[in-house]
């Protein structure tokens, strides 16, 4: 499966779940997470999307750890199978 395919039914189960999943991109500062994940109940998530077996890049690891700084945990997802689990995680904070 390809990283857009992910993506794609990342966007559908926030969707499902009445949340909101935007594009991150950030001119001049790259390596930022793909998507900021916003669901009801003020809750926000960070999440990076990779194919099957991919990781993250220096960059954005990086980046990743930056967040980690301020409060914010990056989710990598590989595979659709995590979707459900992850956005659990992003409510329950």
């Amino acid at each position: 499966m390809r990283e857009k395919d992910i993506e794609r039914k990342l966007v559908d189960a926030v969707k499902r779940r009445g949340g909101i999943c935007l594009k991150w991109v950030s001119p001049g500062f790259d390596g930022v997470p793909d998507r900021i994940v916003f669901l009801p109940g003020r809750h926000i998530g960070f999440v990076e999307v990779k194919a099957p077996g991919e990781v993250p890049r220096p960059l954005q690891v990086s980046r990743h750890r930056l967040l980690e700084k301020f409060g914010f945990h990056t989710h990598i997802i590989d595979g659709v199978e995590q979707i459900g689990g992850i956005l659990d995680e992003i409510q329950s904070t």
